[in-house]
């Protein structure tokens, strides 16, 4: 991967891409930023060295403020019927849900409106306790979130919980965030980066294949009755079974002694 962004710090080491977004005062999301955003996810998707992406932000106290409130009152409003194709944002924030790579998100601050919108992109988002902050505030400025929070949130959390966001406008803290569902997990900030560090380091030990098969076969669940979703699953996994890497992991496993009582009682710490 380049590594002349001017917003983001990214470094590439045994399979991690970590980007650090680093855009004082704020980190606000707005054009410049967004555009690097969309150079990283398409570097990352074209990086065969590459296996998780890891977004975290150099300034504790924010990981994404909010999207560019100017960069909103730019856009054109001349046109108000129902597009067939996504807007821009959108199509940004797909192609960052739809990156064949696995994506953490490690929010430790202020993560609003568009940052939220982004964050709920990604395929899992840990944050640290007592000092992560999550919300979407347009409604109080008299729109509405543009970016797939009305989308997005409902799902992680359900309806009435995405109105209490949405309508109420109010912050939700991070120990919220994690029993409600916007989050996966909220961390001691001490532990925070430790866990995500591990997390990261054993996913991107797996095949590439595997990561997003696995990816593709979980967003067929959000997209399709389960009849549909078990024969996508099926055809994925038959997939990643004729893989040459798959069928020597196979392999090495039986030949260390998989299926017996002492391997499967074995050390815990594998698991951990």
């Amino acid at each position: 991967m380049q590594q002349d962004y001017r917003l983001i710090r990214v470094t590439v080491t045994g399979g991690v891409c970590r980007a650090t977004i680093d855009h004082p005062p704020i980190n606000l999301l707005d054009v410049a930023l967004m555009n690097e955003i969309v150079r990283l996810n398409r570097e990352v998707a074209a990086d065969d060295d590459v296996r998780v992406l890891v977004v975290d932000s150099a300034d504790p106290e924010f990981f994404i403020a909010h999207a560019d409130v100017g960069m909103i009152m730019d856009l054109p409003v001349d046109d108000t019927g129902l597009h067939d194709e996504l807007s821009p944002f959108h199509a940004v924030m797909e192609t960052f849900r739809t990156l064949p790579k696995a994506t953490i998100a490690v929010i430790e601050g202020i993560c609003r409106g568009g940052g939220s919108e982004w964050a709920m992109a990604f395929d899992m988002r840990y944050a640290a306790l007592d000092k992560a902050i999550f919300g979407q505030p347009e409604v109080a400025m008299g729109i509405i979130p543009g970016g797939g929070g009305t989308q997005r949130l409902p799902r992680l959390v359900g309806r009435g919980r995405a109105m209490e966001v949405i309508l109420g406008g109010m912050d939700v803290d991070a120990a919220t965030a994690e029993a409600w569902g916007y989050i996966d997990r909220a961390l001691p900030p001490d532990r925070l980066r430790r866990f995500v560090d591990k997390l990261a380091r054993r996913i991107a030990s797996y095949p590439q294949s595997a990561i997003t098969n696995a990816k593709r076969a979980v967003d067929a669940a959000l997209s399709n009755e389960l009849g549909t979703g078990l024969r996508i699953e099926d055809q994925l996994f038959r997939e990643a079974l004729a893989q040459p890497e798959a069928r020597r992991r196979l392999q090495t496993v039986i030949d260390a002694g998989a299926q017996t009582r002492e391997f499967e009682l074995g050390d815990p710490r594998r698991n951990t």
